[in-house]
């Protein structure tokens, strides 16, 4: 099953009656996939550089071969039977097999082969994609939460000796499997990205643990893939696989992070006083309360990490990309709520939100000053040894077949 929506590139070329046939299919099963939401990837479970869609695509041959094998085989029968015994050639009384063991015996015994060969082969999928990879040097521990992902890397740690945290892009090496372990903060979501592997739920207090994978380098579609509120179709992540060089490039540039100290006077060090203290005088909260920063005060858990935040290229959990989360940046400072529904951010215009179905007093800070909290925010970047966006490109290929790209 391929799905596809684009928003700013990658427009499908369907021609015809059978093209616009397979636009419609596409679209259903994108609304099955996402929640309807707007994405510029191409999921496809059909993409076989996944060892785990590899495996699913091998048992769905054996399970495509054989409902031929019954259509064909039932057909045949049933058309022999209508014009061999048409009532207008025979005008006797139809011999009648009832109690003939034999027969009977053939009818049931088939069925049970199919379903013990397919069970048999549905039990060696399932022990080849179930083990989780011990010897994986590789662990993302993914934290779900309304309506956002953190993705903590324990075997990376920084000068702090803390693990290395990311929100909502998650950056794993090509050609050998990450081990995922996902839990959930508040309700039930689930963790889902097709192109490299199975989906799982993250329940609060249960801890699941599996491998994903892929050979191929590139950016992929992560979702929320179960309704947990409000934002459920806006709580969506980015796979970034890197090649390996590129990847140890990432993890010794993310250990060896600090938050560049900003220019004294610049609207940069302002907006870094605005994010560690916020402004009391008028109820502004500050940043540095929710939020983590690596190399600085900043180490609040309430809230994505935004160590790297000036090289994501994403924003609200994948709401916007590219050129449009920069636009955003300000809207979202100002009003969180407004432009995401179900986001517990403090609003800085002064307005009020809701925050557990409670009516909260946010604070104020000027035009001004907001913009000075984004250009400090757009300061924290890896150096570009580490930046994994530098080189890898968005999974958003018009055409997409198993087996990848044709």
């Amino acid at each position: 099953m391929n799905t596809k929506q684009s928003r700013q590139q990658g427009r499908l070329d369907w021609k015809g009656s059978k093209g616009a046939s397979r636009l419609a299919l596409a679209a259903l099963g994108l609304a099955a996939l996402t929640g309807c939401q707007e994405s510029q990837q191409t999921l496809t479970i059909g993409d076989l550089a996944s060892s785990y869609n590899r495996e699913m695509w091998n048992l769905s041959l054996w399970a495509i071969a054989a409902s031929i094998v019954i259509f064909v085989g039932v057909s045949a029968a049933l058309f022999y039977t209508v014009f061999r015994f048409r009532e207008d050639n025979n005008k006797e009384e139809p011999q009648q097999f009832h109690g003939n063991e034999k027969l009977e015996v053939f009818l049931v015994g088939i069925p049970v082969v199919i379903v013990m060969v397919l069970s048999i082969l549905s039990v060696r999928t399932m022990a080849n994609t179930n083990p989780v990879d011990k010897s994986s040097t590789d662990r993302v521990e993914a934290l779900a939460m309304q309506f956002w992902w953190n993705f903590a890397y324990p075997n990376i740690k920084s000068p702090e000796g803390a693990a290395v945290t990311n929100g909502n892009e998650m950056v794993v090496p090509t050609g050998r499997p990450t081990t995922v372990v996902l839990n959930s903060r508040d309700v039930v979501h689930e963790f889902w990205a097709p192109n490299l592997g199975p989906q799982r739920q993250a329940i609060p207090g249960s801890e699941k643990i599996w491998n994903i994978d892929t050979d191929r380098p590139g950016v992929y579609q992560g979702n929320c893939n179960y309704l947990c509120g409000a934002s459920h179709a806006n709580m969506r992540f980015k796979v970034i696989a890197l090649p390996d060089a590129e990847y140890k490039a990432f993890a010794d540039a993310a250990a060896n992070y600090a938050a560049p100290t900003p220019t004294p006077g610049s609207a940069e060090a302002r907006g870094y006083e605005l994010f560690m203290k916020g402004k009391p005088e008028t109820g502004a909260l500050a940043c540095a309360a929710c939020h983590r920063v690596q190399g600085t005060p900043a180490a609040g858990a309430a809230g994505p990490d935004l160590s790297f935040f000036g090289t994501r290229r994403t924003l609200g959990a994948g709401m916007w990309e590219g050129e449009k989360a920069q636009e955003m940046l300000i809207p979202w400072i100002k009003h969180s709520p407004q432009v995401k529904p179900g986001s517990i951010m403090p609003t800085y215009d002064g307005s009020t939100y809701l925050v557990n179905g409670k009516e909260t007093k946010g604070g104020l800070l000027t035009d001004a000053e907001i913009g000075d909290v984004a250009a400090y925010l757009r300061t924290l970047k890896l150096p570009e040894s580490g930046d994994y966006w530098q080189s890898v490109d968005h999974f958003n290929q018009p055409t997409i077949l198993p087996g990848g790209v044709q």
